[in-house]
């Protein structure tokens, strides 16, 4: 029988997040700090739209773009907040969650061989779309020392005439960096002076702790260029909701439609009425895990200075990114021993790029009550390995 199987997809790895995942789930007693998701429930306010329209049987398919009143909400705002003006008939599309939109984006906007630079440490999916759609991920390895940000000089040494697109993970997973206004005013500056395109994936940019999040797509010049993405699952604690959008020009946007009418049809139904709740109602909700995450986060710092563990201080998203290069392991050693003597499951670095090596991924997504018993267990491990050492 001849090989059923793409060369191509088999050549990627799966997802280096859910390994330990898997094992963690059937370990007693075990505790993750791995997986990037909210530990509130959604506010009530946007259940209880997403119930009432279920009770008025608004079971039925929307406009592939989605509803007309959140694709308002969305350009509301995204004009509120971060001062960008997009036209809810023609620059926006709802999808089914950051994810599909970065997908879409990139088979729209990619020809066989396009280069597309991919900052790392970063989220996973990127390199595998960009891979699936046929382009070639050229990867630009971020670093502590710049705290973990995209400079001027590290985009212009990648770039050359096959570059196309330009990938902003900023709030950054794994790493909780973010970009300022005047750094992104450098970038903006390259990607037009370089003939570039911009896929800004800001599905954290409400959470971000020392100023107000900034889009590339505000600049000058930037709009015409940028497809921004982003959605509720980690603003309203909507994960299992599966809501995005991606705001483009039109010209764009037109052709990630017409993939998304192909592949998807319309985002779910009941998701997008609860979505209309969240943008109206949700500010208070959004303020109040934002202060919460907060906490959190200078805990762990805190917790991390105690026991002797370097730690980059994040100011964006809810990940830190501690270096445990001193222990002379790699990250899925450290990882796994960590599992398998304390029942703390975190991310090795490397899941999120080959650089991510000598760090983990820890998110702070989690209650106060997990956290202190989750560090009081990493702390016994790192004094039995120092013990040793």
């Amino acid at each position: 029988m001849r090989n059923p199987l793409s060369d191509t997809i088999v050549s990627i790895p799966p997802s280096g997040i859910r390994k330990f995942f898997d094992i963690v789930s059937e370990m007693k007693d075990a505790i993750s700090l791995g997986v990037g998701e909210p530990d509130f429930d959604t506010p009530w306010h946007i259940r209880e739209e997403g119930i009432y329209s279920l009770e008025k049987g608004r079971t039925f398919y929307t406009s592939n773009a989605g509803l007309k009143d959140l694709k308002i909400e969305i350009c509301n705002y995204l004009k509120r907040r971060m001062e960008a003006v997009y036209n809810p008939d023609t620059e926006v599309l709802v999808t089914v969650g950051g994810s599909e939109a970065i997908d879409i984006a990139l088979r729209a906007m990619l020809n066989p061989g396009d280069e597309v630079l991919v900052p790392q440490p970063s989220y996973v999916s990127y390199v595998p779309c960009v891979t699936l759609a046929g382009g070639r991920p050229v990867i630009i390895e971020l670093e502590e020392p710049d705290q973990f940000k995209l400079t001027k000089e590290k985009l212009l040494e990648k770039i050359t005439p096959k570059t196309k697109i330009l990938i902003l993970p900023f709030p950054n997973n794994p790493t909780g960096a973010i970009m300022e206004k005047q750094e992104l005013e450098e970038i903006a500056k390259i990607v037009i002076e370089k003939d570039l395109f911009v896929i800004s994936d800001e599905i954290y940019a409400e959470l971000t702790y020392k100023q107000k999040h900034a889009t590339i797509a505000a600049f000058p010049g930037m709009k015409e260029r940028t497809v921004l993405i982003n959605g509720f699952s980690k603003a309203y604690a909507m994960t299992g909701w599966r809501l995005g959008y991606a705001c483009a020009p039109e010209i764009i946007l037109k052709q990630m439609l017409k993939i998304h009418q192909f592949a998807i049809m319309c985002a779910p139904t009941t998701s997008q009425y609860a979505a209309v709740s969240a943008l109206k109602n949700g500010d208070g909700d959004v303020e109040m895990m934002r202060e919460s995450y907060n906490q959190r986060r200078r805990y762990l710092m805190y917790a991390f200075q105690q026991m002797g563990l370097e730690c980059f201080e994040p100011y964006g998203a809810f990940y830190t990114f501690p270096s445990i290069k001193r222990f002379g392991m790699t990250s899925d050693e450290f990882a796994t021993r960590l599992l398998q003597e304390e029942k703390v499951a975190v991310v090795p670095g490397t899941a999120f790029g080959e650089c991510g090596e000598g760090y983990l991924r820890i998110s702070y997504a989690y209650s106060l009550e997990s956290l202190k018993e989750a560090l009081g267990r990493i702390d016994r491990f790192i004094r039995k390995l120092d013990k040793k050492g």
